[in-house]
C-alpha cells in the first residue's frame, strides 16, 4: 500500500505542473548550478562570491560565477581609474615626430645597408623596387622640457607638455598590414573574433558610472578615410555582448537606435521595458542563456542613455577658453578636436575606457604634406587634453596613450625628391607615447639604430604593452581570463611582461 501511495503522489496535478516546470534539461542545468555554487562556496566562502566581489546588476549566478571567481579585483594596487587611448590609424612615422636621426642627413639618397634591413620582410609595395634611397624628415627638430626631449616642429603644441610623456620609441609589432596590425593592437592577436582591449576591461573591472557605457568610442569624421575601420575592432568577441565598445556619433543621434522612434513620446517607455524585462526573465529562467541577461542590462542601460547621452553631448556650456584651448576645430562637433573634448567629459563622468580614432596616417607618397596636415588637425587638441585633464585633477588617475598600429620605413616607397617622398609600414620599431597615471613623466625610454629600423634597446613588444596598460588598471593581466572552446584566453594570449621600468 505503501508503495501504492507513492505512486498516486507522484501523478497528483501539482507533480504534473512541476515537471511542465523542470523537464530534464532544466533540472540537469539548475541543480549543476546549484552544486557548483555551493561547492564554489565551500572553497571560498560564500560572502567573498557574492558579498566582496562586486557584480554587474543584471548578471545571474549562472553567468558570472566563473567572473567572481576570477575577478578579486584589482589583484594589485591599481594607479589609472580609466583610460583615454589615442590611436592614430595608419601608422605615424617617427622620422617626423619623435624618433630624431640627424644621421640620415648625410646619407640621404643612398640605399639602405643589407646590414642594417638583414633581410626582413617588405611589403609587396616596395619590395619590388630597385632601390631602397633613405631619406631624412625634411622637418626640424627641437628640444623641449626639463630633459631637453627632441620633438619636431609638426608639434609645437605636443613640444609644450613633453614633460608630462612617457615616450616609448622601441615598441614593435609581427604585423606588417593594416588590418592584422590594428587588430593586433586592439585585441592581442593578428585574427579577427578576439574581445578589445576596452572590452577586457570592461569585463575584468566593471563600470563606475550606471548611467553610460563603460567603453566608448568616438572616430573623427573630418579624418582621411585612406585605411577602414571596422566595429570589430572595439566589438567584445567571445566575452559577453554587454562588454562591446558603444560608438558615440556626432549628430542628432549620437547613440544609433537609442532615440524613440518618431510620433512616440516614450511616456510609457519604462512601462513597456517592465513587461520586456518580465518576458525575458522567463526565457532566462527556461534557457538559462547569459545573453538573456546581458540585453536585460542592455535595454535597461538604454533607457537611462537617454537621458544621460545628451547632456554629456552638449558643450554649449564649456566656457570660450576651453575651445580657444583645443584649437578651432573644436566647436565643430565630430571632429577630432572636439571629440578630445568629449573624451574629457566622459572621463569626468567616470566612464573607464575612451577610445578615439583618427584616420588619415598612412603616407606612402606625399608623406611631408600629408603628415603636416594630420599633425595639424591633431596636435594642438591633443596637447589640450593633457592639459585640461591635469588642471582638473584627473591626470593623476587617468592614463592617456597615443599611438599607431606601426611605424614607417627609413627608404622611400616611390620617387625620392628633395621635397617629397613617401614612407612604406615598418613594424620593427616605432614611438608611442604615454603620460598619467602611472607613468613616469618627461622620460624617453628605448632606442632604435641610426636609421629607425631595428632596437637596440629595451624593446617594447605590443603584448608589453598590453600588459603594462592592465598593470596600471589593477590587472594581472596573466589572471584576467575567460574561458572559450575549451580553454582559457587572456589579452596578451602566452606572452607579456610589465614594462616596469616606465612605471612611476
Amino acid at each position: 500500500m505503501h508503495h501504492h501511495d507513492d505512486e498516486f503522489r507522484l501523478h497528483t496535478p501539482e507533480f504534473n505542473e512541476l515537471h511542465k516546470k523542470l523537464d530534464r534539461r532544466r533540472f540537469l542545468t539548475k541543480t549543476s548550478l546549484g552544486l557548483g555554487a555551493l561547492a564554489m562556496g565551500s572553497l571560498f566562502g560564500i560572502d567573498r562570491l557574492y558579498g566582496s566581489v562586486s557584480k554587474p546588476a543584471a548578471a545571474s549566478p549562472a553567468a558570472s560565477l566563473e567572473e567572481d571567481i576570477l575577478k578579486a579585483l584589482p589583484h594589485i594596487a591599481h594607479k589609472a581609474k580609466r583610460v583615454v587611448y589615442l590611436f592614430m590609424s595608419g601608422g605615424p612615422s617617427q622620422f617626423e615626430t619623435f624618433d630624431y636621426k640627424p644621421k640620415l642627413i648625410n646619407l640621404a639618397g643612398q640605399n639602405l645597408p643589407d646590414s642594417v634591413r638583414k633581410g626582413q620582410r617588405l611589403t609587396g609595395m616596395s619590395a619590388n623596387q630597385s632601390a631602397l634611397p633613405m631619406v631624412p624628415s625634411i622637418y626640424k627638430f627641437n628640444q623641449h622640457g626639463k630633459n631637453n626631449t627632441w620633438v619636431s616642429e609638426l608639434l609645437p603644441y605636443t613640444a609644450k607638455v613633453v614633460d608630462d610623456l612617457c615616450i616609448v620609441k622601441s615598441i614593435y609589432s609581427e604585423a606588417i598590414n593594416h588590418d592584422p596590425a590594428i587588430t593586433f593592437f586592439q585585441t592581442g592577436n593578428q585574427l579577427p573574433g578576439r574581445p578589445s582591449i576596452g572590452s577586457w576591461v570592461s569585463y575584468g573591472l566593471g563600470s563606475d558610472n550606471n548611467n553610460l557605457p563603460t567603453f566608448i568610442v568616438l572616430v573623427s569624421k573630418n579624418a582621411p578615410k585612406d585605411q577602414p575601420l571596422y566595429a570589430r575592432l572595439w566589438g567584445n568577441g567571445f566575452l559577453e555582448s554587454r562588454h562591446q565598445g558603444v560608438q558615440f556619433r556626432s549628430g542628432k543621434d549620437p547613440v544609433l537606435f537609442l532615440n524613440n522612434p518618431d510620433g512616440y513620446d516614450g511616456n510609457d517607455r519604462k512601462e513597456m521595458l517592465e513587461y520586456l524585462s518580465k518576458l525575458n526573465h522567463l526565457q532566462n529562467d527556461t534557457y538559462g542563456d547569459p545573453e538573456v541577461d546581458n540585453r536585460l542590462a542592455q535595454y535597461e542601460m538604454a533607457f537611462r542613455m537617454q537621458t544621460s547621452v545628451p547632456e554629456v553631448m552638449d558643450t554649449s556650456d564649456e566656457p570660450e577658453e576651453v575651445f580657444e584651448l583645443y584649437g578651432p576645430d573644436s566647436r565643430d562637433s565630430g571632429s577630432y578636436a572636439a571629440n578630445c573634448i568629449l573624451a574629457r567629459k566622459l572621463l569626468e563622468k567616470d566612464v573607464k575606457f575612451v577610445q578615439l580614432y583618427h584616420q588619415g596616417w598612412d603616407q606612402h607618397g606625399d608623406l611631408p604634406k600629408g603628415i603636416a596636415q594630420q599633425c595639424k588637425n591633431t596636435d594642438q587638441a591633443t596637447a589640450a587634453l593633457i592639459m585640461d585633464l591635469k588642471r582638473r585633477g584627473l591626470l593623476d588617475d587617468t592614463l592617456v596613450i597615443w599611438g599607431g598600429e606601426f611605424g614607417r620605413t627609413v627608404y622611400s616607397q616611390g620617387k625620392l625628391t628633395a621635397d617629397d617622398y613617401g614612407r612604406d609600414h615598418h613594424p620593427r620599431c616605432f614611438t608611442m607615447w604615454m603620460a598619467g597615471a602611472g607613468v613616469k613623466p618627461g622620460i624617453s625610454y628605448g632606442e632604435t639604430d641610426d636609421f629607425s629600423y631595428n632596437i637596440i634597446k629595451d624593446p617594447v613588444h605590443v603584448h608589453d604593452f598590453h600588459a603594462t596598460l592592465m598593470h596600471l588598471m589593477g590587472v594581472d593581466h596573466e589572471r584576467l581570463t575567460y574561458k572559450f572552446q575549451g580553454r582559457r584566453f587572456r589579452l596578451t594570449d602566452v606572452h607579456g611582461n610589465v614594462v616596469k621600468d616606465i612605471l612611476s
